[in-house]
C-alpha cells in the first residue's frame, strides 16, 4: 500500500481504474502439485478483477504434504485377461505385473511375456 493512504481511499482509486477487489470467505486453500499439496489454512483470500482478468491473493498458514498416489483397482477379470493373453497362469504374478504397470493391461501382458 501507499504510505499515508487509508484502505478506503485505496479501494476508491482502484475502482476508478477499473480494478475491483472482493474478499472471499474461504475455509482452506489447497494447491495441488504433481508431487505435493500446498495447504493454506485460515486463509485471507481476495479476488481481484482487473481488465477482464481474475486473480486471487492468498495469505495464511502454509503447510505441505506429499500427494497421495491414486490407488489402482485391479479386478479379477483383469488378472484373468492378463494370464490368458500372456500365457502366465500364476495369478500372483499377473496381479504384480498389473500393479507395476499401474493397471495398464497391455503393459502388464508385455511385462509377463518379456519375463517368461
Amino acid at each position: 500500500m501507499l504510505p499515508n493512504m487509508d484502505p478506503k481511499q485505496m479501494k476508491s482509486i482502484m475502482e476508478k481504474m477499473g480494478i475491483k477487489s472482493t474478499d472471499v470467505d474461504a475455509l482452506r486453500v489447497v494447491i495441488e502439485c504433481p508431487d505435493r499439496h500446498i495447504i493454506i489454512s485460515d486463509p485471507q483470500v481476495t479476488r481481484i478483477d482487473a481488465q477482464g482478468m481474475v486473480t486471487f491473493s492468498v495469505a495464511g498458514n502454509v503447510s505441505e504434504q506429499a500427494a497421495e498416489q491414486a490407488k489402482v483397482e485391479i479386478t479379477d477379470d483383469d488378472v484373468k485377461l492378463v494370464m490368458e493373453q500372456s500365457g502366465v497362469y500364476d495369478p500372483s504374478r499377473a496381479k504384480a505385473a498389473l500393479e507395476e504397470s499401474k493397471g495398464d493391461i497391455a503393459s502388464a501382458i508385455m511385462r509377463l511375456k518379456e519375463g517368461s
